[in-house]
């Protein structure tokens, strides 16, 4: 009995459910439309940043171009946290 109980809570912990599909292609026309600030490429990783959801995905923003901006790795972090207080 432990031994399923342990195998069920394994499997529940690993199980991600997201509210809305994240979407390569918007992420691809961001770059397109707003090139890296740390290099102004359209392309690849940038330095330093990552893309952000204005409105997160958790608080039922939309994945588009339209809801994203670019966002140093220390303001992510920083948001983030009220994120998981205020959206989950």
């Amino acid at each position: 009995m432990m031994r399923l109980l342990l195998i069920i809570t394994l499997l529940f912990s690993f199980t991600v459910v997201a509210k809305e599909q994240r979407s390569y292609k918007a992420k691809v026309e961001f770059k397109q439309q707003h090139p890296c600030p740390a290099n102004a490429s359209t392309k690849g990783r940038c330095e330093g940043y990552i893309i952000d959801h204005i409105i997160p995905l958790a608080c039922g923003g939309a994945d588009s171009p339209e809801n994203m901006q670019w966002q140093t790795e220390e303001e992510s972090k920083a948001k983030d946290k009220w994120e998981r207080k205020g959206c989950n």
